[in-house]
């Protein structure tokens, strides 16, 4: 695979590659655009953050909501892990078993055809999401911020991609694998800087393209914003469709229902478990299943899609929830989450290298180490059992040079600047025992539960 250049991973940001120098005759050599995208996410999400200082006098995103999606757009990565994207694989295997004519991979005309039938198939993607409760609990993790900045773009479902390829199968009938790769690649890059409010309205261009403009009304709980513009980088759909809004009240971001958490996993799954609940409820098997295959408000009585006389009233002075918690617990969620960031970047950048026992044991460290600051940022009983948990895997993970456990990295400098720093971890994690058990973690308990 061949790296994009600096300037053409910026321009792939933004749609701006040309066929020319984005055409590949087999799916090996496309470029890996959204994971080589990640110092312009992080360089644009620093840019926001500075102009909306500049602009406003203070911060567009908060520490605990910030980190909560991103470490949503770790998690839903980490199945790449193991597998190749479901998207590309179940695309691939209907290629090169049904596919009924083959349209030149080295065309302009392939392409933009390629273009347009992504975005028309990511439409219904996303409109299913929205109108089918079991799809919709996946998407919802996407939805269930109630800030609306670069951040939220990362905010991404673990469980959505294991659906989502069934509605691109159509264009393997025709069009190349390795243009597919690119342009499923490019779609999902595009709608990374539409989630802004510091970019009010682009002219002309808001009667074609999908922009902050509109898609600030796809996130909002406010009744004329919600199940609106679901278009990835054309806004035509919606148009063509019927499912378009123009941004009018003063838009109120987040799911009709706030969850008002940050942990992760509770982020990514309770909406499945509020489905099981709900469906037990009811005692015929029609009703069972229309609650799974109906849209998320459906009552016995009511239409497929349910109504919205239930939700909340959105009075334009919602507050977001943003816990009050102490700078000593930030500082230590803030070191915390860089250090298992880095440890993210090396098993992405790495695990070719790794043994799938090396790759299990980084992710899982990953995973309990999102959850325990989880855990930390809503101030539940529960982030003891995790940082003591995360405590001992780092104490045998990586703490210990004699441990027949290591996931140790063979890149001696490198290699040995991170084991420094998780020993700093482990130490930290020792601190914060002592530290909880004689301030604020352990007052007022009954917060917690």
């Amino acid at each position: 695979q061949k790296s994009p250049g600096l300037q053409q991973g910026f321009r792939s940001m933004f749609f701006m590659l040309t066929p020319n120098e984005s055409s590949f005759q087999k799916v090996e050599a496309v470029p890996q655009y959204v994971e080589q995208a990640t110092p312009f996410f992080i360089g644009l999400m620093v840019l926001e953050l500075l102009v909306g200082v500049l602009k406003t006098g203070g911060s567009v995103v908060t520490i605990s909501d910030g980190l909560t999606s991103i470490s949503a757009g770790m998690v839903s990565r980490l199945p790449m892990l193991l597998m190749r994207g479901c998207e590309l694989s179940a695309y691939m295997y209907v290629w090169d078993h049904y596919h009924l004519v083959e349209l030149p991979w080295d065309s302009a005309w392939t392409w933009w055809l390629t273009f347009l039938g992504v975005d028309f198939c990511y439409y219904w993607v996303h409109r299913f999401a929205h109108e089918v409760a079991v799809l919709w609990a996946a998407h919802q993790v996407h939805h269930s911020s109630e800030y609306y900045n670069l951040t939220t773009a990362l905010r991404q479902s673990l469980t959505q991609q294991f659906t989502s390829w069934i509605f691109y199968m159509p264009l393997a009938l025709a069009l190349p694998p390795s243009i597919f790769a690119v342009h499923i690649q490019l779609n999902l890059l595009y709608q990374f800087w539409i989630h802004t409010e510091l970019i009010r309205d682009l002219g002309p261009l808001e009667l074609i393209f999908n922009t902050p403009k509109h898609h600030r009304v796809h996130h909002g709980r406010n009744l004329y914003c919600i199940d609106k513009n679901y278009g990835g980088i054309l806004i035509i759909w919606d148009r063509i469709f019927g499912t378009f809004a123009s941004e009018t009240d003063k838009v109120i971001y987040g799911l009709v229902f706030p969850i008002r958490r940050f942990e992760i996993l509770h982020v990514q799954f309770h909406y499945y478990l509020y489905l099981w609940k709900k469906s037990k409820i009811y005692k015929t098997i029609i009703h069972k299943l229309a609650t799974f295959f109906n849209g998320p408000s459906w009552k016995p009585g009511k239409s497929r899609l349910g109504d919205h006389d239930d939700n909340p009233k959105v009075t334009g002075k919602e507050v977001p929830h943003d816990p009050s918690w102490s700078m000593p617990l930030q500082v230590y969620v803030v070191i915390h989450f860089l250090l298992v960031l880095g440890t993210y970047h090396e098993l992405i950048e790495n695990k070719m290298m790794l043994s799938q026992l090396t790759v299990l044991g980084m992710t899982c460290y990953i995973l309990l180490t999102l959850t325990s600051l989880g855990f930390i940022i809503d101030q539940r009983y529960k982030a003891f059992r995790g940082v003591i948990c995360r405590y001992f895997i780092l104490k045998f993970s990586h703490c210990k040079p004699t441990s027949q456990v290591s996931f140790h990295v063979s890149m001696p400098a490198r290699s040995l600047l991170w084991r420094l720093l998780m020993s700093f971890s482990c130490l930290s994690s020792e601190s914060v025992f002592s530290w909880m058990d004689s301030n604020s973690i352990t007052l007022d308990c009954s917060r917690w539960f």
